[in-house]
């Protein structure tokens, strides 16, 4: 039988409150890279005592839900094992459609079937559990579809450019007003067409909203669908009377909707232009022609020279630095210049890589020392004062573009200064290549710029090799 508040026991309730406790320690914890793995042992001893009471007072169907268990986490095991740190922006992506979808299936169970849940009488579902109904169904529907559309994005099966619909903001408006229109007609008559023309309008509009927004603006996108996700849940606890789904739901949705307001002002980006579905997006955006200009091609040799010279070298991870794997690499040059007598620092854009957060994890598997690790409103003011700027695999975060090109996707986000560096190192893998976002680096193009043109992983180890001799 479905567990109800009526039948619910004391310490049911007790136990639920001790993981909704080790979920809000899990969130403390992986506020700092030094308790990250504390933080997520919390959330997983809060998860697994969740599911264990849940499971307890499930009194029928109990085989079937312990084998779809275990199918899952055997999914799941093996994918996080096999996954690379690279594709993990586009796994929370993907995991956040599941997410969604889960929560469009337990809407679609409940409207079905709404006698188990404990949520009709005589056939006719409660006022509030339509509400309920309706709102985590449209909201489930909008994280899927925009989850996919996201996924897709970063993994590079649709392009990252905005995709700009004609009057998509009034078609986007008008979708909105019919879907919360629907869901109040829904609690006067709660025929099949109502609930699954608001299913449908759901699923179109998730797509609609995160077509138009661009590669610059995707770690805010992976912030904001887990936000989703977690009212998606937390909806969906009130329909099941589960207070733990309630707890966890709000406790996502809160934190990922905070999470993205903070990211939307470290890119100096409105949250609500944002969640709009890019507003304010030029469907030229990043895709001005580029002009061939004059630039300085340097060696390993040329590297290790420079850097090994200097007093200060400021290290600016970025996205192609996680592609090729070379934290490792990078760790171990960061020690011979520390042996050479070299101050060393990591210069950590809010949002390097594609989802917040991505160049910490990786520094952090390499075992950078996290005194070491500096945000960028922390270490900016430096680069005036240092030797050497050694960029590998970074371009968007790092384009003075950001600052003087009005016309640029990415105008108005605060970037690294490594210009101001005496001399800029630049990894990248080619001249032809452009960032995320699309557009070009000035910075490639200054005087006191030197590219290294090659694999990221290849061209640090070829400067270890080069400072051995």
């Amino acid at each position: 039988m479905i567990e109800t508040i009526a039948a619910t026991p004391p310490w049911v309730a007790l136990a639920y409150l001790a993981a909704g406790i080790c979920f809000i320690l899990a969130l403390r914890g992986l506020s700092s890279p030094a308790t990250s793995r504390r933080g997520n042992r919390l959330g997983m001893i809060g998860m697994a005592l969740a599911v264990g009471v849940t499971l307890y007072l499930h009194g029928t169907g109990l085989v079937e839900i312990l084998i779809a268990v275990a199918i899952g986490g055997i999914i799941g095991f093996v994918i996080a094992r096999k996954i690379a740190m690279t594709a993990m922006p586009q796994l929370v992506a993907a995991f956040h459609s599941l997410v969604g979808f889960a929560a469009v299936l337990v809407a679609a169970a409940a409207f079905l079937n709404p006698g188990p849940f404990g949520i009709a009488d005589g056939g006719v579902i409660h006022l509030q559990s339509r509400i309920e109904m309706g709102l985590g169904v449209a909201i489930g529907a909008i994280t899927f579809s925009g989850s996919v559309i996201a996924f897709l994005k970063l993994n590079g099966n649709m392009s990252g450019k905005p995709i700009i619909l004609p009057a998509r903001h009034v078609i986007n408006l008008g979708m909105l007003a019919a879907i919360l229109g629907l869901i109040g007609y829904f609690l006067t008559d709660q025929s099949g067409w109502v609930f699954w023309t608001i299913t449908a309008l759901s699923f179109l509009i998730g797509f609609l909203l995160i077509i138009p927004i661009g590669g610059a603006d995707m770690p805010v996108v992976v912030s904001m669908l887990n936000s989703y996700s977690g009212w998606a849940a937390a909806a969906m606890g009130f329909t099941l009377h589960n207070t733990a789904m309630i707890i966890t739901g709000a406790l996502v949705g809160s934190s990922g909707a905070i999470l993205s307001y903070i990211m939307c002002r470290a890119m100096n980006r409105s949250f609500i232009s944002v969640i709009a579905g890019g507003f304010g997006a030029t469907a030229d955006a990043g895709g001005a022609e580029k002009v061939d200009r004059p630039w300085k091609r340097g060696s390993a040799e040329d590297a290790a020279f420079l850097m090994s010279q200097a007093e200060q070298v400021i290290i600016v991870p970025g996205y192609g630095m996680a592609v090729a794997q070379a934290q490792h690499a990078l760790r171990e040059m960061a020690d011979k210049l520390k042996e050479a007598g070299v101050r060393v620092k990591y210069a950590i854009h809010p949002v390097a890589g594609r989802m917040p957060g991505h160049m910490n994890v990786l520094l952090a598997e390499a075992n950078v020392p996290y005194d070491e690790v500096f945000e960028l409103e922390d270490i900016n003011s430096e680069f005036a004062q240092t030797d050497v700027a050694f960029v590998i695999g970074a371009n968007d975060v790092t384009n003075p573009a950001a600052k003087t090109d009005k016309t640029s996707p990415i105008y108005g986000m605060p970037v690294l200064d490594v210009a101001k560096a005496k001399t800029v190192l630049f990894v990248k893998r080619s001249m032809g290549g452009v960032g995320y976002a699309g557009v070009d680096n000035d910075v490639f193009y200054m005087d006191n710029t030197m590219m290294l043109l090659a694999d990221a992983k290849k061209m640090v180890e070829d400067i270890v090799k080069a400072m051995d001799h």
